[in-house]
């Protein structure tokens, strides 16, 4: 009996062990369940959720959906700037019926400012950004604008002749905002705003400034463009240019004004000078003729008086 009883509680001491490794191992799957799988090489370190937002410009609400991990993926401050400057100064600066071209658009909200503003509009960046550019252009401007906007991909400084020859490719204004910021593509930047910005074009650039390299950047600019200061706001700067060729074409222009006004200073002083001759001349004339009528009446008076002797 005892051995029975012995065995019994044996047998009731593996079960509950059994039970408690169940348990255990339990535990252990759970937990591993909760772990986050392994990732491989090529996917993201993180993820963000896309961010919503809502704008007022032109009397319209625009919403305006982004993504936080990448620079193309959030509205700036500048943007906002030069949104504010476009939406308040229509008289002063209107886009009605104008051809505009933005580079570096981003999330497209000045895009779909100047669009609602009555331009006809190409919205422009890089290609792997175009999705939730044309999404976001496309979402606001529907059935609002008098021109349907473009959305299309340009990679600054790299075949845009080719792909954008000036002879095709012509525009009123060429925006642009907080395309300065830390990268090594400034020089590029600079040589696409001078492609673009040819004699009838206008460039309106707004930045916020924020490293030295921008100040060179602004030089540079300075340096490529007939610019002007339109607005300033801290650190925030909206410029205002035009070509260079454009200045020159002016400045030929008023030579050659000046010019004819000198020929005609110079004609008019040979006029007046042939003029003073032919006056000289005719008094001449008049002082001869006067003799000769002179001459003529002592004639005539001495003929009278041989007259009156014969008699």
């Amino acid at each position: 009996m005892k051995r029975r009883e012995n065995e019994a509680e044996e047998e009731e001491e593996d079960k509950e062990e059994e039970k408690g490794k169940m348990k255990d191992a339990r535990k252990n799957e759970s937990a591993a369940q909760k772990q986050p799988r392994a990732r491989p090489y090529w996917a993201p370190c993180f993820y963000l959720r896309a961010n919503k937002e809502m704008y007022y410009y032109v009397g319209q609400e625009i919403f305006i959906e982004g993504v936080l991990d990448c620079y193309a993926g959030m509205v700036w401050p500048a943007a906002l700037a030069l949104c504010h400057y476009l939406d308040t100064h229509r008289e002063q600066l209107s886009l009605v019926d104008k051809t505009v071209l933005e580079i570096g658009a981003g999330t497209g909200l000045m895009s779909v400012v100047a669009a609602l503003l009555g331009a006809s509009v190409t919205a422009t960046d890089l290609p792997d950004v175009l999705g939730k550019l044309r999404a976001n252009v496309m979402r606001n401007t529907r059935e609002r604008c008098r021109y349907t906007p473009q959305v299309a991909a340009l990679s600054w400084g790299q075949d845009l002749e080719s792909t954008y020859p000036t002879s095709v490719y012509r525009y009123d204004y060429v925006l642009a905002a907080d395309v300065v910021y830390h990268h090594n593509f400034l020089d590029d930047l600079l040589v696409t705003m001078k492609h673009f910005c040819k004699p009838g074009t206008t460039v309106i650039w707004a930045n916020k400034v924020r490293l030295e390299a921008d100040l060179t950047f602004t030089e540079n600019f300075k340096k490529a463009f007939h610019t002007s200061l339109l607005a300033e706001d801290g650190e925030i700067k909206i410029f205002m240019a035009t070509c260079r060729e454009e200045e020159e074409e002016g400045d030929l222009e008023i030579q050659d004004l000046l010019i004819e006004k000198k020929k005609g200073k110079e004609e008019e002083v040979e006029v007046e000078e042939e003029s003073n001759e032919k006056l000289v001349v005719e008094k001449h004339n008049d002082v001869e003729l006067h003799y000769v009528n002179i001459e003529k009446s002592k004639g005539k008076e001495n003929n009278v008086a041989v007259g009156k002797k014969s008699k």
